[in-house]
């Protein structure tokens, strides 16, 4: 607990000492009145007070929640709706998932939180073999569609192998369970909304190099946004990139810098993956000839592989180019040499260039 507090908080310091980013985010889906600036941990916290206002069933627990959390993402809840809703669990993430099972099979709204996605391994099994076949194994008979997990994914800058990883490509693989992952504070907060009340078990990845970095206009009333429905957020013609998370934003860098060179990028925003949305992948491919998928995740087994092989098998004939992948690599996450690890935007700029150049 110590090492996961001292990280806590050098994450949160040192993430405060640098530029603000700003991601591009459609207005369309979410009416812009009473907006207010708020990097995307204040949006996770606003997502969670409501959560908690307009459901008496809901709850909020895992390791340091009623301080506040590492993160600061759970300030001020216990607070406001008292240590019977919102509370610690002991340092056991297979006991943290185990009982949120268990109190959203009684019809509450059970919102876990793993400090870090990277000990979120000790539940894989209470999540892949329980939450996920639970309404199946009961013929529909229970469910425990009210369970959300929690956690803070991805690189920070200096988190190392167990403070830094991406593990949403195992949870991928596992009929019954949805996964999401948001790139901005709006979108974080109107997803994080929409998979509390989704009627089915939710995993919720939070791109945690995000917590401060990322700022804009966030609506302050009640919203969701919609789980399975990829977004376009750059119109392009000459190739399709596909992402989500942190890494939208070093896309997006990129499809900058080659609009330079007069290539024109299609950027698309999964925010769910699983399950995912083929129709405008697909429709965005058949209409630029190619397609780069990049992740924080190793290459290998990464998600990537999984969009790539559907666009292989649906998209063939429109094909122009190999489809591009650039992605973490196949190393344990490293410390001092994390900029050689990561999907950077001269790695992305790079693979943009010789997939039209093909």
């Amino acid at each position: 607990m110590a090492l996961r507090n001292i990280i806590g908080k050098r994450i949160g310091n040192g993430i405060g000492l640098v530029g603000r980013r700003s991601l591009s985010t459609s207005t369309s889906d979410v009416e812009n009145r009473n907006a207010k600036s708020m990097n995307l941990y204040s949006a996770i916290n606003q997502a969670l007070h409501l959560a908690l206002e307009t459901d008496p069933r809901a709850f909020v627990f895992g390791e340091d929640v009623s301080f506040g959390g590492v993160f600061r993402c759970t300030t001020g809840l216990a607070d406001r709706f008292g240590k019977a809703r919102v509370f610690n669990t002991p340092l056991c993430e297979q006991g943290i998932v185990g009982f949120g099972i268990g109190l959203a099979a009684m019809g509450n709204r059970a919102i876990a939180e793993i400090q870090f996605a990277d000990y979120i391994y000790p539940a894989f099994d209470q999540i892949v073999n329980e939450a996920a076949k639970f309404r199946y194994r009961s013929g529909n008979q229970f469910n425990c569609g009210g369970l959300t997990i929690r956690a803070p994914y991805g690189a920070v800058g200096h988190g190392g192998h167990y403070h830094s990883q991406s593990p949403e490509a195992f949870f991928c693989h596992v009929p019954g369970i949805k996964v999401v992952i948001p790139r901005s504070p709006r979108q974080a907060k109107g997803l994080l909304l929409s998979c509390i009340r989704d009627p089915n078990p939710v995993v919720f990845f939070e791109p945690k190099w995000l917590y401060r970095l990322a700022v804009e206009e966030v609506p302050e009333h009640d919203y969701m946004l919609p789980l399975s429905k990829a977004e376009v957020i750059r119109q392009g013609s000459d190739i399709t990139l596909v992402g989500w998370g942190a890494q939208l934003s070093i896309m997006e860098q990129a499809c900058i810098e080659a609009e330079k060179d007069g290539i024109s990028c299609e950027l698309i925003d999964l925010k769910t993956l699983i399950p995912w949305d083929k129709e405008t992948v697909e429709a965005s491919v058949r209409k630029t000839g190619r397609v780069l998928i990049s992740h924080e995740a190793p290459v290998t087994g990464g998600f990537g592989a999984e969009i790539s092989a559907s666009i292989v098998e649906r998209c063939f004939l429109r094909l122009e180019a190999p489809v591009a992948r650039v992605c973490g690599l196949d190393t344990p996450f490293p410390l001092v040499f994390e900029p050689f690890y990561m999907p950077s935007k001269n790695k992305v700029l790079d693979a943009i260039k010789a997939t039209v150049n093909y």
